[in-house]
Formats: C-alpha cells, structure tokens, sequence
C-alpha cells in the first residue's frame, strides 16, 4: 500500500546574513507588496551590493555615507554632515571618531567658531573616491541590466515625486504626537520597548 503524499513544505525567508533583503518576489507576489516595500528592498539590495564591493577596500557601508559627502564638500560641520547624511548626531560622532582612527578624515575648530569642529579629508581619504565610486557606478549598472532606458526614466520620476511628497509631509502642520523624535526621546522609547518585552520580575517576597 503505497504512502500519502505529505504536501510541499513552504519555505521561509531566504537569510543571507545581516543584510538579509527575505525572499525574493516572484509572479503576483510584487505586484501586491506595498510600494513602500518594494522600495525598502530594493535599497537593502543595493546597500548589499555595494557593501559586498567596499568590503574589499576594508570600508564599511556606513563610512561610504559620509566619504561621499565630504569628496563633495570639505569642511561642514558634525551637524551639517548629519543633516546631509540623513543621520542622528550621535551616530555621525562614533563614525567620524572611527573613520579618524583610520586615516580617512581629520577634525579641526572652526576659525569663525571656537565651538564647531569642521571635518577634512586626509590624503588617505581623498584617494579613496577613485577606488570606491567606480564599484557604485558597476552597483547600478548591475541593478539595472536588461531593463528599458524608458522604465528607468519612468522610475527616476517616481521616486522623485515620492521624495518630493514625503518632504512636505513632513513639514506639514502636525499633532505632539505625530513629529519627528529628537534623538534622547528616541532613545527613551527604545528603552521602554526592551522594558516591555522583559517579563517583570517576581518580588522576593511575592507568592
């Protein structure tokens, strides 16, 4: 008597370490992923690419942020360089610090303001454009093998007008609770969700 067949067994994420971007979409399924969505892949896919690229250099993803900021502009301040960045003050200190340990970046007062420190390249930092724009440039060309220079352009337009609607949404008028955190509330909520997610502890006392 022959055995029933057991049904396929779904398969979960694809995991490729922490970059991981889940499984990839096939037939309907992107067709009914948010927008939003898709593009969030898509962004992690090509951070990935590229990190797998800048790795062979010894640069993080994170110092490829700032690098390409500074080849564009010397100078800016650590909170000019975080507006630019798109990043919290904090996180732009401990990445400046690193990058300056390694030989890519040095700090200097501000002549006009005894208190800002501008940011400079090194030598080291400088030289480091020629190695690492070529392997961004070969990212895109990757990302957009086969696809039609007129769906390219129809994208190009997309994304823009998304960016452009998401600014002034964000600067529209808002309520106290629908803003944008400073970085210590930030850091506040992040504490009350680990509190919340560990069970409270019994007294010594309680029964």
């Amino acid at each position: 008597m022959s055995q029933p067949q057991s049904s396929p067994r779904k398969r979960g994420p694809i995991h490729t370490g922490l970059w991981n971007t889940g499984p990839r979409l096939r037939g309907n399924a992107v067709h009914e992923e948010r927008f939003a969505h898709l593009v969030k892949l898509a962004a992690r896919a090509l951070a990935r690419a590229l990190q797998m690229r800048l790795t062979e250099h010894s640069v993080s993803y994170g110092h490829w942020t700032y690098l390409r900021i500074l080849w564009e502009a010397e100078g800016l301040t650590q909170r000019e360089l975080s507006v630019r960045a798109g990043v919290m003050e904090p996180t732009t200190f401990a990445a400046l610090k690193a990058m300056a340990k390694r030989g890519y970046l040095t700090r200097r007062r501000n002549p006009k303001s005894r208190k800002e420190m501008q940011i400079f390249l090194t030598p080291q930092g400088r030289a480091l454009e020629a190695k690492l724009v070529p392997l961004a440039e070969e990212v895109n060309e990757v990302a957009l093998r086969g696809v039609d220079a007129a769906d390219i352009a129809a994208t190009r337009r997309t994304l823009i007008a998304l960016i452009d609607s998401l600014a002034t949404d964000e600067t529209a008028p808002r309520t106290l609770l629908r803003r944008i955190p400073s970085t210590r509330e930030l850091s506040r909520l992040g504490r009350g969700r680990k509190a919340k997610s560990r069970p409270h502890a019994r007294g010594a006392g309680s029964r």
